[in-house]
């Protein structure tokens, strides 16, 4: 299948810039996956558009402010650096890459991306400066600008929380403005308690407690899951047959209550609906390994869903705009069909509907 049947064109004006006024306030289009037939409507709508007994499945996972400004040493020049993946030393290499939530220490090891890259070749020193003092080291080039840095405070504070400190939100490049300080909660949903994530599981940023509340009033129950979101989410789709594209490995986890109630649903005859491509991703994933069961427990995922997937846990799907030729579209169109997803894209379009991570929802039901 070619990437570039899964292309469109978007007026650069629809991206959006910031998020609603208030969570929920979005525009939703819903999708019938059945008859192609789509309805505008609002988030806010979303108790009245499921069905009592459905089971709302969502990404607990929280966003750390992985984008850190600072200067080189000695020179002062100004050096920007994402943090990507934390690196874990093991027996046999040095280079296996893993994200560890929740682990903190006053050294660390990190696969980044910096700026500028051609001047930061290995041995270069950086500091990084706020209410406490972080250095790093690059130690090694790696594929696709990405750079292994080592990361260290004098003074002990763990590495986690100096980037907590003076870390900055890690907005999709997409977002053509500097983080504000409003950020650092609007990009994180309401259900936000696992550390690990370079970007927002973003269809759950349109989630409220009071829409949360009303949800549970219609009897529509919502159980949390987690899948770190890694900086894969922003990579661009390089091959040109879809077949061949590999996505990075993700860590999950799913606990006993949220695998029983599932389960539980899925042997009523209830519908799961997934909030997001993160969601779908890990519940497919797990079902995909032990026999279309959910089971507890954590692993890493690098399932790559696209047109001809046979789903076997989601019958509905809450997601945001994505980008052309990205996985997350493909992931859409196999879920509902490449056609009538890019129907309703270029209806959205046509009505001026707000794209990507703090743009409007899609429903597919």
């Amino acid at each position: 299948m070619d990437v570039r049947e899964f292309d469109f064109n978007l007026p650069p004006e629809l991206i959006a810039q910031d998020p609603t006024p208030e969570r929920g306030g979005a525009r939703l289009l819903l999708l019938d996956r059945a008859s192609g037939h789509l309805r505008h409507t609002l988030v806010a709508a979303l108790p009245d558009l499921l069905l009592p007994g459905d089971l709302v499945v969502v990404n607990n996972t929280r966003v750390f402010p992985a984008r850190l400004l600072g200067h080189r040493l000695p020179s002062g020049g100004a050096v920007e650096c994402l943090l990507i993946a934390r690196v874990h030393s093991e027996p046999d290499s040095d280079a296996a890459v893993h994200i560890r939530s929740g682990h903190s220490d006053s050294e660390q090891r990190w696969e980044a991306l910096t700026h500028p890259g051609q001047k930061l070749k290995p041995g270069a020193r950086v500091v990084f400066e706020g209410p406490v003092v972080l250095h790093a080291e690059i130690l090694e080039r790696r594929l696709f600008g990405r750079r292994l840095v080592r990361l260290w405070t004098d003074d002990g504070t763990p590495i986690d929380r100096a980037v907590d400190l003076i870390g900055h939100v890690p907005l999709p490049p997409y977002i053509r403005r500097e983080d504000q300080q409003a950020d650092r909660e609007r990009y994180q949903t309401v259900f936000a308690a696992r550390r690990g994530s370079v970007a927002a599981p973003t269809a759950g940023l349109h989630f409220s407690e009071a829409l949360v509340g009303a949800l549970g009033e219609r009897e529509i129950e919502i159980v949390e899951i987690t899948l770190h979101v890694g900086y894969g989410t922003f990579q661009p789709v390089r091959v040109e047959q879809v077949e061949e594209h590999r996505l990075e490995r993700e860590q999950y986890s799913i606990d006993r209550p949220a695998a029983d109630a599932i389960n539980r649903a899925r042997d009523g005859g209830r519908r799961v609906i997934a909030v997001g491509t993160t969601t779908t991703r890990t519940l497919e994933a797990v079902a995909r390994a032990h026999g279309g069961r959910i089971v507890e427990g954590s692993g890493a995922t690098d399932l790559f869903i696209f047109p001809g997937f046979p789903f076997q846990v989601i019958e509905g799907l809450l997601t945001n705009f994505h980008l052309p030729r990205s996985s997350l579209l493909m992931l859409a169109s196999a879920f509902a069909g490449r056609d009538r997803v890019l129907a309703a894209y270029r209806e959205a379009i046509a009505q001026r509907y707000r794209f990507y991570s703090y743009g409007d929802g899609m429903l597919i039901l």
